[in-house]
């Protein structure tokens, strides 16, 4: 083989006796969970709002943007539950650029997997430990999911690994919401094959055992844009867009159907500014038609402390090293009138 194997790395249990979970945090997060899982079910209309950093790339900043989330949180709570976006794996479409804090705990280091595993576990927990709030990644690599098996609320999976069979086997056996991006192409049944994949129950190999799954009724749709032939980004989030998908869902038997609107990446073709237009513009379709308020669960915003992005070595604290996020003053106003807008189409809708 043309690989070295430099060393073979702890197993998800020794981490998990490194860094416990205490049952004072497990109660929080089954706390969170049920809220989440009444969400998708139908049981809580509430918003949820998948809101965070394109790549978390150090631990303090990302502290420190979730602390902020909290007093946050407390504002909108009657009309939106936040989970914070803590990915700390980066999909890179060449292989080439920082890949996140669990390559690289240290974007300005050397690549270290143990001390990433370690890393990443350990800001999963703080997060929860200091903010109550249990959290979301990305599963790049379904085989650490173990990692942070017992600490994440929420799981995506992306859109270039979506049509990847080990992905969609693994979501199936996973009892949290998971949300199955639309692949580059943009292809609607190529994600409602994976959702309906993750659904079912399984029987393959993961971490070297023969397992069987039981079937994930909380896998579900993630709109954010796609890539069309000449290379050039489009957004799938209008009007149109969500009703041909409803349309979709109801034409097959899914449990609980849900869709989650990404604000950014190919819909918005990466003008993070645009993220807050897009939010405002997919409440108002829900106000407009039923079915998309009953399908719409949530929206997913790139956002960190400080506006745009930098080079790797930038030195600006609480910017993101990948993908341009929106500011933190911009992200407080934006959520407020998110929660404002769902207010004024929740009495409308009353007064009917």
């Amino acid at each position: 083989m043309n690989m070295e194997f430099k060393r073979k790395l702890m197993i998800p249990m020794d981490v998990k006796a490194m860094y416990p979970l205490d049952e004072n945090l497990a109660k929080v997060k089954e706390k969170n969970d049920e809220i989440i899982k009444n969400i998708f079910t139908g049981k809580d209309d509430r918003l949820l709002l998948i809101i965070g950093p394109c790549s978390a790339d150090r631990e303090d900043a990302v502290l420190d943007y979730c602390k902020k989330l909290r007093p946050l949180q407390e504002e909108v709570k009657d009309e939106i539950v936040i989970i914070p976006r803590i990915y700390t794996n980066k999909p890179r479409t060449t292989g080439e650029g920082y890949k996140g804090m669990l390559h690289q705990p240290d974007p300005n280091q050397e690549t270290d997997m143990l001390k990433g595993i370690i890393a990443v576990r350990k800001l999963h927990m703080d997060v929860l430990k200091e903010t109550g709030f249990s959290t979301a990644d990305e599963m790049l690599y379904p085989s650490n999911h173990r990692y942070l098996s017992d600490l994440l609320s929420y799981v995506a999976v992306g859109a270039r690994s979506v049509e990847n069979q080990e992905h969609r086997l693994t979501a199936s056996g996973l009892n949290l919401p998971v949300g199955m991006k639309n692949p580059t192409s943009g292809d609607f049944n190529v994600m409602l094959n994976s959702v309906n994949a993750a659904q079912h129950s399984h029987t393959f190999i993961y971490r070297g055992w023969e397992v069987e799954s039981k079937g994930n009724p909380l896998a579900h749709c993630i709109l954010r844009g796609y890539v069309n032939k000449h290379g050039e980004s489009s957004p799938n989030y209008h009007y149109e867009d969500l009703t041909r998908l409803i349309k979709m869902y109801d034409e097959n038997k899914y449990h609980n159907p849900a869709i989650i609107v990404d604000c950014n990446h190919s819909n918005s073709n990466k003008q993070y500014l645009e993220q807050i237009r897009i939010a405002k513009e997919v409440l108002h379709y829900a106000s407009e038609n039923a079915n998309i308020n009953k399908y719409l669960k949530g929206l997913m915003i790139e956002s960190y402390l400080e506006d745009g992005n930098q080079k790797v070595d930038g030195g600006v604290y609480g910017k993101s090293i990948t993908d341009p996020c929106l500011g933190w003053n911009k992200t407080e106003k934006l959520v407020k009138e998110l929660a404002n807008l769902r207010r004024k189409y929740r009495k409308e809708r009353e007064s009917k």
